[in-house]
């Protein structure tokens, strides 16, 4: 919502998304690190009262700023357009999020595995003890991270209205933040299969969009039922794979002893 706020103050779609969604993101990640972390709150209390608070906080500042609470369509204009690719005679549309993300992943996975920062940040979730009497901030470290994926998902929820609905509804994103978690859940925290099984769940909804729109079949079968697909997909995913290792410290407030 605040990504739509910006494009339309700033009459454009990508300044939108960074300003309104990485900016406004990375400050929820922040105060979810702080909360989390000197707050010593539980992580899952902590993320489910913030998800709970914006469930109700962006209908009210929609009525706010536009005075209606249901839908708010804007300048096609500020869509982020899309790259033509001319492929085998038609045209494959890619949106420059893609590339982006894309980009974003392997640049993740240098840092986590090749990078002095990301021994730190493994360290952190794994054995925070070991960072600490190397005189590294625990807190800290784990505060950083949290403002990283916080302004990461920013742009993931700023990129519906602004790169693919071209317009901004309330709960646009219909659970798609729990399909990421359980991507995140299904690559064991790797970066580059937590991509990977992502393009799997995206391509289960787009394989639920085009049953839908095949003629007959919403005759047969409710929408309903198929709209279920990328959901399906997920809880037989997280079956198939079961139970992962994770960090030992992870979700757990450090203290120091």
């Amino acid at each position: 919502m605040t990504g739509v706020y910006w494009a339309e103050i700033i009459g454009d779609g990508v300044g939108g998304l960074i300003i309104g969604g990485a900016i406004l993101g990375g400050l929820i990640g922040l105060l979810f690190g702080i909360i989390s972390t000197y707050g010593k709150a539980a992580q899952v209390v902590a993320g489910m009262g913030l998800n709970v608070f914006g469930l109700g906080f962006v209908p009210f500042l929609m009525v706010a700023l536009w005075a209606f609470p249901g839908i708010h369509m804007f300048d096609p204009r500020l869509v982020i357009r899309t790259i033509d690719i001319p492929i085998g005679g038609g045209i494959f549309r890619l949106s420059p999020i893609t590339i982006f993300a894309i980009i974003v992943v392997i640049v993740i996975d240098i840092i986590l595995y090749r990078t002095l920062l990301g021994l730190r940040i493994q360290a952190a979730g794994e054995k925070p003890e070991a960072i600490d009497v190397a005189g590294v901030n625990v807190n800290h470290i784990r505060i950083l991270a949290s403002t990283i994926c916080g302004a990461l998902t920013g742009i993931g929820g700023a990129f519906m209205p602004l790169g693919w609905f071209g317009g901004l509804v309330k709960e646009i994103t219909a659970g798609r933040g729990f399909i990421a978690l359980a991507a995140v859940v299904f690559a064991g925290l790797d970066p580059i299969l937590a991509a990977v099984s992502s393009f799997i769940f995206g391509f289960s909804e787009g394989l639920a969009f085009t049953v839908m729109v095949t003629p007959g079949v919403k005759e047969v079968v409710p929408h309903y039922f198929i709209k279920m697909i990328p959901y399906i997909a997920t809880i037989i995913a997280l079956a198939i794979v079961g139970s992962k290792r994770f960090p030992k410290a992870l979700a757990k407030p450090y203290i120091r002893e």
